[in-house]
């Protein structure tokens, strides 16, 4: 069951990677609505998962909150799709040195990268951001429930 929002859907359910890797019905549920509402939002989003585990062979990931939320250790980023456009959001933003000037928010600890199109998954330099996301995590999430009281917690 999901509901539509703002976002364009959110899940109803906690939903986990299961064993061994296979992707849990509730996950290809949420990407199933993505895909049948924007064909290119769903393109992003798989694009962001793509290079996430390219990045990370054995990431983990957990559909939350209306996106897919990725923990490697500690949950470090997530993706989510919106109207317009996808946001790739880190837990723990504020404390990445923004050498590229992508980053945007001015919360307390929370960044995002907004991406309108598949292209700007490599032009707004993700692949940079996500490893010093996922240092940043590992160095500020000290809290037993949570990074910075954020919805992101230990995995």
């Amino acid at each position: 069951m999901v509901t539509i929002t703002n976002k364009l859907v959110i899940p109803t359910l906690s939903m986990r990677r299961g064993l061994g890797g296979k992707v849990d019905k509730s996950i290809a549920t949420l990407l199933d609505d993505i895909r049948m509402l924007d064909g290119e939002q769903y393109a992003i989003v798989e694009s962001v998962r793509a290079l996430v585990k390219q990045i990370w062979p054995a990431v983990t990931e957990e559909a939350k909150y209306g996106g897919i939320i990725f923990c490697a250790e500690v949950s470090f980023s997530g993706v989510f799709a919106y109207k317009k456009h996808v946001s790739v959001e880190f837990s723990v933003g504020a404390y990445i040195d923004d050498n590229f000037g992508f980053l945007e928010g001015k919360g307390q600890g929370r960044r995002h990268i907004k991406l309108a199109n598949v292209s700007e998954v490599e032009t707004k330099q993700l692949a940079a951001y996500l490893p010093l996301a996922l240092a940043a995590a590992k160095a500020h999430c000290s809290y037993p429930r949570g990074c910075l009281r954020s919805v992101f917690s230990r995995c």
